[in-house]
């Protein structure tokens, strides 16, 4: 991985994006509805794209709006619609437009009052709260945001009833219904004017906001963390989670210390991440920079990215935590300190995730559930108590509540956050001595993540790969325990390939944007024995493309 000599500096001002264009051509650029760059496609995360690329562009918002509310409507959905939005530039009217197209099709939609920034888990946490003992009227939610990624980009996810986000099965009639009525030139969308939208009797102001902080006394032992009155900083870069921590301090009389209150559609203040852009990645040292520089004057501190479901943790002994070390840590305290959850609840964790986590769950002992990537599959283990914890390597997690119950199950990174407080508070160690002690009795393992080429129809072969497909016996000097083309957890395809020794493994995944597939790899022997399974991984994947004829 190149990385730019811009890379953990401030951003300069000839790399900002160019707001009035971006907006602009939101409205102006109309896509090319049989080109497959510019249709609406739903990822793990929702659909996402530039208006300056004509793929994120009003007529897309109005084709996916009309067919989710055509959607609801097929599913007998009749309860509210949560709104929620992040600070990126698209997000704002992206909203204005949704809003016109969910009035005109008659649905009761719930807006943050005063329609400020509402983060991903506060909307999943109002969708469970709305459904909690109800058999009917079931409320879902929308989310405009592209999570993490840099600011000329827009996003726009769907989340049903489960309160997390949707699968494919509901995902893929969404799409291809929304990319019909591009085709047909928008003639089904139904519109009204936007003042006339937030007038309209079905749309409805919300407090998103107190409901959730109020509850968060359920999940967190935050009584510990005001009875120690540790020092907290909190740098939200610019995202939904801005005004939230106000109202947590107070509340709790927490000892919180905002550094960063800007929000800015360029993210101007934003330090630049590895490849010279802007992204605001709560886990990356670069974008992260201005935190780090201040882990010296708090006991723990910690950001989100702009929709708050991902978290970044700041430790005086550690600095910046690698996610893995965090969910490692986070799982090895939650499960010896939530007496209350069931005891045979598993620790969920997509299969890119460090082996410390394994050998954790090992300890503890828990069953570990290791799904593919994406948080969905965590939703109903989370919904039904069977999983104490879903966690992502990608710094994306969620947990129950004290009693056991579901809290959320869309990631929150504000609740990742304030475990990181409480886990300070009630130990008297941060997080990153934590995880020297789990490094002590398991090893230390080393990890990395890697782009290699791959053309389309590589890209095929390794997402249709089959275990019979590997031939090598050994990686990295060790026997290969196991070759994984279905997560062991539920028997879904993962997308690509996993293979498995002692004491290293890697998964390679196609990459469903770029001409390149991801290598995941992690030893713990240590830096000479991963770089030697990641030269290997290349080289098994390369033989199972010639074996192809790819």
């Amino acid at each position: 991985m190149t990385i730019s000599k811009l890379a953990g500096h401030p951003a300069e001002r000839d790399i900002l994006t160019n707001i009035p264009v971006l907006i602009s051509q939101y409205y102006l650029e109309h896509p090319n509805p049989i080109d497959p760059s510019q249709q609406i496609v739903f990822g793990t995360s929702g659909h996402r794209g530039s208006s300056t690329e004509a793929s994120f562009n009003e007529d897309h918002i109005l084709a996916v709006c009309q067919a989710l509310s055509e959607y609801r409507k097929k599913e007998g959905l009749t309860g509210p619609l949560f709104i929620g939005k992040d600070t990126h530039a698209l997000s704002e009217p992206a909203e204005a437009t949704a809003i016109e197209v969910f009035a005109a099709n008659g649905l009761d939609i719930y807006l943050s009052a005063g329609q400020s920034y509402t983060p991903t888990p506060v909307v999943s946490h109002a969708i469970l709260e709305w459904n909690r003992d109800r058999k009917s009227g079931l409320a879902d939610g929308v989310v405009i945001t592209p999570s993490h990624n840099p600011p000329s980009d827009g996003g726009f996810k769907y989340n049903p009833p489960s309160g997390g986000p949707a699968g494919p099965e509901i995902t893929n009639k969404i799409q291809a219904r929304a990319n019909e009525i591009m085709r047909e030139g928008l003639k089904s969308v139904k519109r009204i004017p936007y003042k006339s939208a937030l007038n309209s009797s079905t749309t409805h102001q919300f407090d998103f906001a107190n409901p959730y902080v109020r509850d968060l006394k359920k999940v967190i032992n935050i009584e510990k963390i005001a009875e120690a009155d540790i020092r907290i900083g909190v740098d939200p870069l610019g995202g939904a989670s801005v005004g939230y921590w106000d109202i947590i301090a107070e509340l709790y009389h927490l000892n919180i210390t905002v550094v960063n209150r800007v929000v800015d559609p360029t993210f101007s203040f934003m330090y630049v991440d590895y490849d010279g852009k802007i992204r605001m990645d709560c886990s990356s040292p670069y974008a992260m920079a201005g935190l780090i520089a201040l882990k010296n004057d708090y006991d723990i501190a910690f950001g989100n990215d702009p929709d708050s479901d991902r978290h970044g943790i700041v430790t005086p002994s550690a600095g910046l935590m690698n996610p893995n070390h965090y969910l490692s840590v986070a799982i090895d305290y939650l499960f010896r300190n939530r007496s209350e959850w069931q005891k045979n609840a598993k620790i969920g964790k997509t299969l890119v995730s460090s082996s410390m986590i394994d050998r954790v769950a090992k300890s503890l002992p828990r069953d570990l559930a290791e799904v593919p990537v994406g948080f969905k599959w965590f939703v109903e283990g989370l919904l039904d108590g069977s999983f104490g914890f879903g966690g992502e390597e990608s710094a994306g997690a969620s947990f129950l509540r004290k009693d056991g119950t579901v809290w959320t199950t869309d990631k929150d990174g504000i609740l990742l956050n304030l475990l990181a407080a409480e886990i300070t508070a009630v130990t008297g160690n941060d997080p990153g001595v934590y995880y020297r002690s789990l490094e002590n009795k398991f090893g230390s393992p080393v990890y990395k993540r890697i782009d290699a080429t791959a053309n389309s129809r590589q890209k095929d072969v390794l997402k249709n790969l089959s275990p019979e497909d590997v031939k090598a016996e050994s990686l990295a000097g060790e026997k290969i325990i196991s070759r994984l083309t279905r997560a062991p957890s539920n028997n879904a395809p993962i997308g690509g390939l996993k293979v498995v020794a002692e004491n290293g493994w890697f998964a390679a995944r196609p990459s469903g944007t770029e001409e390149i597939y991801k290598i995941y790899a992690e030893s713990f022997i240590g830096e000479s024995h991963l770089n030697k399974v990641i030269e290997e991984a290349q080289s098994i994947v390369n033989a199972a493309f010639k074996t192809a004829g790819a």
